[in-house]
């Protein structure tokens, strides 16, 4: 009886104790399944909205970024009140009315405005930049808005130089990223670094350069400005240059909406009124 009894017990421990290593393998499996299932909750809940694109950025916002330099005339530049203003500071802000958003303008020095574009400091430029091959590889432009030939300025009595070719040797005041001063380079000048076209006619007429490579309309200004200047162009280039907005690349949707807005201005008479108040004419072609 006792082996029996003995025996008897010995199956029933056996069998609690499989019913509860069943139980506990069910129950931990049901918690790594539970786990599994939050841990799936936990990385939606963590995945972050798809990226807005530029123009819904700028919308978003209210403002238009705009990179220019101010020092520019009659481009970018202060009044007699100080308050900025311009050719390319009126069709910016144009622009930034047609996309429904303020336009913020963020001044800077020429030779830094590409390094504040690629730090995203501003979404777009306006302050006639050329359009070029090798910047083309790097940016997005907008369609162009204005078309300008680059002239040598010299003093009045100034007799030894009458051409381009004549730079050789001399000194000519410079904007260094400036597509002008590859022309000044490539006619062996000197070149002497300024910070814009300002700088370039204080040191011309203070003698302490000889020439300057510039735009041609920011001369016409100056001498709308100043008929009395002892400055002259002696020669011109043949080729016009186009300028536009310039922007990072992958900004698709904020160029198209520039574009729109510079189409509409010119069908609409808006851009031709801002070209006429400045330079007498419509300088987009």
């Amino acid at each position: 009886m006792k082996k029996w009894s003995l025996l008897l017990l010995t199956l029933v421990l056996t069998v609690v104790v499989a019913a509860c290593g069943n139980n506990n393998n069910t129950n931990n499996q049901a918690a790594g399944n539970e786990g599994a299932s939050q841990g799936s909750a936990g990385n939606a809940a963590n995945e972050q909205p798809a990226e807005t694109n530029s123009l819904e950025s700028v919308k978003a916002s209210g403002k238009l970024r705009i990179g220019t330099e101010g020092t520019y005339a009659p481009f970018t530049f202060h009044d007699k009140d100080g308050k900025l203003t311009g050719f390319d500071v009126e069709i910016a802000e144009e622009v930034a009315k047609r996309l429904g958003v303020e336009p913020e303008f963020i001044e800077t020095p020429w030779d830094g405005i590409f390094a504040g574009l690629d730090a995203k400091r501003f979404d777009a430029v306006f302050n006639e930049v050329t359009i070029r091959d090798d910047r083309k590889e790097k940016y997005d432009f907008s369609d162009p808005y204005i078309v300008s030939r680059a002239v040598l300025i010299v003093p009045e009595d100034n007799e030894d130089i009458k051409v381009f070719a004549d730079l050789k040797g001399k000194k000519a005041g410079q904007s260094l990223t400036s597509n002008l001063t590859d022309i000044a380079k490539e006619n062996g000048a000197e070149i002497v670094a300024t910070e814009g076209f300002n700088q370039a006619i204080d040191l011309l007429l203070s003698k302490r350069i000889d020439a300057t490579v510039n735009d041609g309309l920011s001369f016409l200004d100056l001498k709308k400005q100043r008929p009395d200047v002892k400055l002259k162009v002696v020669d011109e280039m043949p080729d016009a240059a186009e300028s536009a907005a310039l922007f990072n690349k992958g900004n698709e949707e904020l160029v198209q909406a520039v574009n729109e807005a510079l189409t509409a201005m010119k069908s609409d008479g808006a851009y031709l009124k801002i070209s006429e108040k400045y330079f007498g004419a419509d300088v987009s072609k």
